[in-house]
C-alpha cells in the first residue's frame, strides 16, 4: 500500500484544503522550518495548503517566499476589537475556501485560532505541540485543558512531549500522537567549499570544530558551553566553538561575553549569527554539541547526526529518543560542563570512534527521522482524521 493512503472520489479530483495557523514567522526556528518543510513535501495532488499568521518578518530569506498562498492578521491582544474582527476574517476564509483542517502551531494559534475555527460541520483541528511548556504561563495551562477536547488530533514531536501533554493538559490519549520531524537525506551530502569556508573564519585547517546550532538564549544553554569550552580548550587550545544562530536575549548575551572574557577564551569562541548554510559547517565540525535546558524534539540535532557528525546532548526532552547513550552519540545530564567537556574530549581523542559514532548516527535518523517518513505518518493522520469526520 502506498504511504500515502488511499484516496476517496473527491480527492481525486478537488486536493483537500488545509489552513495552517502559527503564531508568528519572525525567527528561523524549529517550528517554523517544520511547517514550511511539511507545506512544501505534502503530495499536492492530495493536499492544497493556506497559512495564516498573525505576524511576519519577511527581510528573513526564509520567509521572503513562502511555498503557499498566506495571509497574516496583525494581532495585538487576544480579545478587543481588533481581534474579533480577525476572528471574523479567519472563519469567512474557513467557509469561502471550504478549508477541510486547520492544524495549528504555538500557543495563540492553538488556543485563539482553534477557538474561531470550531464551527458547527466546519474543519478538523489538529494542534502540534513541539515543547515542554517553556513560553506557557499559568493562564495558558488552564486554557489548554479547556480547549483540548476541541481538538480532534494533537500531534507531538517526541514522546516525552506526548508524556507532558497527557499529564498536564489532560489531553485523552486515544486523540495524541507522536509525529516526528524529518530530514530530507537526499539534502545531506558532501558540500563543496569545505576549505574556502574554514579559511574564511580565520580557522586552521586542522582545528577541532565543536559546533552548536540554536538561538541564544538561556534555555539553550549556551553559558553552559561556554564552561565546557574553556575545559576542553586546556587539552585542545586550537579547538573552536561555533555557535549558528541569533541573539535572541541580548541581556543574556551580555552575561555570556563577560564569562567568555573572564575565562581568557575569546579566541575560542565564535557567534555567527543566524545561516543558511548550515550543511557546509556540519561538513568541517569533528562534534555537535546540544548543551540546552529544555527540547521538545532538536530539528538541529537530527540534521547534525544525518550528516555524520558524533553528538553530545543532554538528556532532555526528545534528545533520548535519537540518541542513544555510547552508541550513536553521548548524553548528559542538564547543566553539567564537566561531563560534556568529557564526552568531548573523548570524541576528539579517538577520531576512528568518532566517526563510527557518527555513522551509526546517520543511520538512525535514516530509519526513522527522514522527512519522507513523517510525511507519510501525516498524510496517513489526515486521511484517518477526513474518513472519521465523514463517518
Amino acid at each position: 500500500m502506498s504511504i500515502l493512503g488511499p484516496k476517496s472520489c473527491d480527492q481525486a479530483y478537488s486536493p483537500v484544503h488545509i489552513l495552517y495557523v502559527i503564531d508568528q514567522l519572525c525567527e528561523a526556528g524549529g517550528a517554523e522550518r517544520a511547517l514550511l518543510k511539511i507545506i512544501q513535501l505534502l503530495p499536492r495532488e492530495r493536499f492544497r495548503c493556506s497559512l495564516i499568521t498573525f505576524k511576519i518578518d519577511e527581510t528573513l530569506d526564509l520567509f521572503r517566499e513562502l511555498p503557499c498562498p498566506h495571509l497574516v492578521f496583525p494581532l495585538g491582544r487576544t480579545y478587543d476589537l481588533n481581534a474579533l474582527q480577525t476572528a471574523r476574517k479567519i472563519r469567512k476564509f474557513i467557509r469561502d475556501e471550504e478549508v477541510r483542517i486547520v492544524h495549528t502551531f504555538h500557543e495563540t494559534s492553538d488556543l485563539w485560532g482553534g477557538l474561531v475555527s470550531y464551527m458547527k460541520g466546519g474543519p478538523a483541528l489538529v494542534s502540534s505541540r513541539r515543547d515542554l511548556g517553556i513560553l506557557r504561563r499559568p493562564k495558558h495551562n488552564l486554557a489548554y485543558r479547556l480547549m483540548n477536547s476541541r481538538f480532534d488530533l494533537v500531534l507531538t514531536v517526541s514522546e516525552e512531549v506526548r508524556r507532558f501533554c497527557i499529564r498536564m493538559d489532560h489531553v485523552s490519549e486515544h486523540k495524541i500522537v507522536t509525529l516526528y520531524n524529518g530530514i530530507e537525506m537526499s539534502r545531506i551530502s558532501q558540500v563543496n567549499g569545505l576549505e574556502n569556508l574554514r579559511s574564511s573564519l580565520e580557522i586552521a585547517p586542522r582545528a577541532p570544530v565543536i559546533l552548536t546550532v540554536g538561538h541564544i538564549r538561556r534555555v539553550k544553554g549556551i553559558d553552559v558551553l561556554v564552561e565546557t569550552a574553556a575545559k576542553v580548550v586546556r587539552e585542545f587550545p586550537n579547538a573552536i566553538f561555533l555557535v549558528i544562530g541569533r541573539n535572541s536575549d541580548p541581556v543574556h548575551f551580555l552575561q555570556i561575553e563577560a564569562r567568555i572574557a573572564q575565562l581568557g577564551i575569546r579566541s575560542s569562541i565564535r557567534f555567527l549569527g543566524e545561516s543558511e548554510n548550515i550543511l557546509s559547517f556540519h561538513t568541517m565540525g569533528h562534534v555537535f554539541f546540544l548543551p540546552s535546558r529544555s527540547e521538545g524534539f532538536s530539528n538541529a540535532l537530527i540534521e547534525a547526526m544525518a550528516c555524520g557528525l558524533p553528538c553530545v546532548a543532554t538528556r532532555v526532552g526528545g534528545n533520548a529518543e535519537a540518541v542513544e547513550d555510547g552508541r550513536n552519540g553521548f548524553l548528559i545530564e542538564s547543566e553539567d560542563a564537566a561531563s560534556a567537556a568529557d564526552r568531548i574530549l573523548r570524541l576528539l581523542r579517538d577520531p576512528a570512534a568518532a566517526k563510527e559514532m557518527g555513522a551509526a548516527g546517520r543511520k538512525i535518523v535514516a530509519e526513522k527521522f527522514s522527512a519522507e517518513a513523517m510525511i507519510g505518518q501525516l498524510v496517513q493522520h489526515y486521511d484517518r482524521l477526513l474518513e472519521w469526520r465523514r463517518n
